[in-house]
């Protein structure tokens, strides 16, 4: 019951992912119908339930357009959890400013990266000439689409990619 489900707004705009048993709930109260079962049914004394992989709501739900936001989690999501001095894979990093704070540097998605304790130590708080260092990549803010924000589900929900791409 706790499997993640994908959540549509009434024009099929991916908004949320939610858990099985919330997802029946909002079935149940006809407030969302199901688009997609894929993962059997739920067997009760009086009925069967289809257990959902993708549901979507009835009435439109007006939200912002989302944005990612600035922190420590998706900084690593961003730099695919990889050192950006050195290229080396790991989950025991650090957030390094490229331009150090105290030389005037902001706390913004293109002045952080993700960086291993030893090529964060290295560089200091130098710039990146004065450390003789370069980047892998330029840090930038990563989309606000779909497939980035609900993308990590994409790997066990192949079914859900269709209903990503086009947001």
């Amino acid at each position: 019951m706790i499997e993640p489900v994908l959540v549509l707004n009434a024009n099929f705009e991916p908004i949320n992912v939610t858990n099985t048993y919330r997802a029946i709930n909002l079935m149940l109260c006809n407030k969302a119908t199901l688009i997609l079962n894929g993962r059997g049914i739920i067997k009760s004394v009086s009925t069967n339930i289809p257990k959902p992989s993708i549901i979507r709501l009835k009435v439109m739900v007006n939200r912002p357009h989302q944005v990612v936001h600035l922190n420590k989690k998706e900084i690593f999501r961003r730099d695919n959890y990889t050192c950006q001095y050195c290229g080396k894979p790991s989950l025991e990093l650090t957030i390094d400013h490229v331009i150090p704070k105290h030389l005037g540097g902001t706390h913004s998605w293109e002045n952080v990266v993700a960086a291993c304790p030893r090529c964060n130590h290295l560089k200091g708080g130098k710039t990146l000439e004065e450390a003789h260092m370069h980047l892998l990549k330029i840090p930038k803010t990563p989309p606000g689409s779909a497939v980035y924000r609900f993308g990590k589900h994409l790997q066990v929900y192949q079914d859900w990619e269709p209903y990503l791409e086009n947001w």
